[in-house]
């Protein structure tokens, strides 16, 4: 099954992205086949970012990204990056920059299509 997850909050101040990851890491585990992709708009593109360091006890959003980028794909949108500064080698291994060209694309071309 083909999903695409398009992200859309900032990584911290709300549990949105965290309950999406939290998702994806199910999914993950119940779909042997699962072809994903997680693609990353406005704020979310911080989520991606090399070096966070949360408090003690507290979630790391780019430690929840990192199953993802072994079995999946994780995008950030070029011009939201643009936007905040954010520059491609900011980015966390195995993530990368992507137009949103390609998420129309994706879209198209999914099975299921989740938003958070």
């Amino acid at each position: 099954m083909k999903i695409t997850m398009i992200l859309n909050d900032a990584p911290y101040g709300n549990e949105k992205v965290f309950n999406a990851l939290r998702l994806v890491d199910v999914m993950m585990k119940l779909e042997d086949d699962l072809d994903l992709t997680v693609f990353l708009l406005g704020d979310c593109v911080w989520s991606a970012m090399e070096g966070q360091r949360t408090p003690d006890g507290y979630y790391t959003i780019q430690t929840m990204l990192k199953p993802v980028v072994r079995k999946g794909l994780v995008l950030a949108c070029e011009t939201c990056m643009e936007a905040r500064g954010l520059k491609p080698e900011n980015l966390m291994k195995g993530c990368r920059q992507a137009k949103l060209g390609e998420l129309g694309m994706l879209v198209l071309d999914s099975d299921k299509v989740l938003t958070f």
